[in-house]
Formats: structure tokens, sequence, C-alpha cells
């Protein structure tokens, strides 16, 4: 039986495209390399063009076929998702460079077998979705984060509040914060603490806080710190009033979500509830009168 060559190579270029992509996204360097090397260029830009000469490989390659939009685009995602260790910008690009050949080459494959227009748009749909898929994961990571740390804001302030009033500095109470937390907010805090430790100003660490995560209330809140540190005003005072804010804010979100649940609720009901408790309730009726004038 001979093999057609269009299938043949089809089948080459698959199993090409998957060889890569796990290399791309599982091949990494040993643990006690990749940790001293995240924690030394972590929320660094080190995408330079002299970087860029000296990529070679895939993720060389990648990078060079790139946009400079798409990557500052994956950098600030990878910021406010927790710049995780397991999706570093490199791997990141090269997954969205593998996916969209892979999708690519099978939409070829697909679109030689069945010609038409529809089938080619379908391709290119498909492709494309491939090639952002990469980028949805990071986004949707990033949006979890950005709801845990609302989440945990107002409690973190309230052990704040607590230690400040307690006689400890605003500085001390957020180590203690970030020391007694385990959610995405306690490891920033104690990155901004570790910013401020190696010499960054104060007022540019707690910046770089607001900007990194996205949360509106936690940059409504550093605002508040800043502007209580550039004026003298009581921070125990700013800490109580945010604090409060922020339970109130919450109270009000969860009001919202459940004034939303009847909403949403009615879409199931009309279309797959109601239909079949008439089938039900009706349908006896329906076959006895059917049978009555049927006579």
């Amino acid at each position: 039986m001979t093999v057609p060559p269009l299938a043949l190579a089809g089948a080459l270029a698959m199993t090409s495209s998957v060889v890569l992509l796990g290399w791309a996204l599982l091949s990494r360097p040993s643990a006690a390399i990749a940790q001293a090397r995240d924690n030394l260029v972590r929320g660094i830009d080190l995408h330079t063009p002299e970087s860029r000469r000296r990529g070679s490989g895939l993720a060389g390659l990648a990078r060079g076929l790139t946009p400079s939009g798409t990557v500052a685009r994956l950098d600030r995602l990878a910021a406010t998702a927790g710049r995780p260790a397991a999706w570093p910008i490199p791997k990141l690009v090269a997954a969205k460079l593998v996916l969209a050949v892979i999708a690519g080459l099978l939409g070829a494959i697909f679109v030689a077998g069945r010609p038409g227009t529809l089938t080619v748009l379908m391709a290119v749909v498909v492709t494309l979705v491939a090639y952002y898929v990469p980028e949805l994961l990071l986004k949707s990571r990033g949006q979890e984060r950005q709801q845990a740390i609302q989440l945990e804001l107002a409690d973190t302030l309230d052990q704040m509040t607590i230690a400040v009033e307690a006689g400890l500095g605003f500085e001390s109470a957020m180590a203690r914060a970030g020391r007694n937390g385990k959610g995405p907010l306690a490891e920033e805090l104690v990155r901004t603490l570790q910013d401020i430790a190696v010499g960054q100003p104060r007022r540019d660490a707690y910046l770089a806080l607001a900007d990194r995560t996205g949360v509106t209330d936690l940059r409504r809140f550093i605002r508040a710190v800043v502007q209580a540190d550039a004026y003298g005003v009581s921070i125990a005072d700013v800490l109580r009033t945010q604090a409060q804010e922020m339970r109130l804010k919450r109270r009000q979100r969860a009001e919202e979500k459940a004034m939303q649940i009847p909403v949403k609720v009615i879409f199931p009901l009309i279309l797959c509830i109601l239909p079949t408790l008439f089938i039900v309730l009706l349908g006896p009726a329906v076959m006895d009168i059917i049978g009555v004038f049927s006579r």
C-alpha cells in the first residue's frame, strides 16, 4: 500500500512540531540554577537587542518572529499572574509559535482533503485560536490572582491596622501580614519589602506593587498610603479607613453577585426546565385531545 506524499509530509511535520513543543514546554535547567536565576532577574526586562542577538534555538527563532508588542503584552500578563516560574516569557513565545505551526499544518492537511471556503475559514480560525491559547491561559491565571488579592485585601488591612495600633511601624506591620499570610497578596507584600531592603525608595516600591497586581482596590490603598507618607497623616487612621472601605466593597460585590443569580437562572429555566415541565404536564392532555378529535 502506497502512502500519499501529502499525508506522509503532514505526519512528519506534525511529529516534529509535537517534539519541538514538548522541548519548549518541558525542557528546563536544574532546580537550583532555575531558582537562582529567577530570584536575580524576577521583574527585570532582559530582552535587550544584545540578548536577542545572543538568542539561539527555538526560543531565539520564536523571539525573532514575534512582534515586540506581543512580547511586551506577555510580560505585562506574566507580571499580573505573579511571574510563574513554569511559564517564562521565552517558553510562552515558543509555545505560541509551535501551537500556531501545528494548527496551521493540520488545517492545511484538512483543506487539502476537503477544499472549500468554509474549510479554509475554519483552518484560519483554529490557527489563530491556537496562537493565542498560551496568552489566554496566562490572562486567566492573572485574573484568578487578582480576584484572590481582592478577597484577601480587607483581612490583610485589618491585620495591619491591629499591628500598627499595637505600636509597630507600617513596614513592620506589612512584614507581619506577609509572614502570616499564604496567598498572592502576602507574596506581593514580601516582595515589596525586599525591594525596599535592596535600596528602592518606598514610594517607588509601593507604586510598583500597585502596577504589578493591577487590582483597583489595592491601587487606591497604595495611593492613600503614599499621600499619608507625603503629608504626615497618621497611618493608623488611613489603615482603619481603608479596611472599613474594603470590607464594605467586598460586601457590596457579594450582594451584586447574589442579585445577578435570578437573571442568570432565567436562560436555563426557559431553555431547559420549562419545555420539559410542559411536556410532562401537558403531554397526556394533548394526547387525550388528539384521541378525541381523531375518532
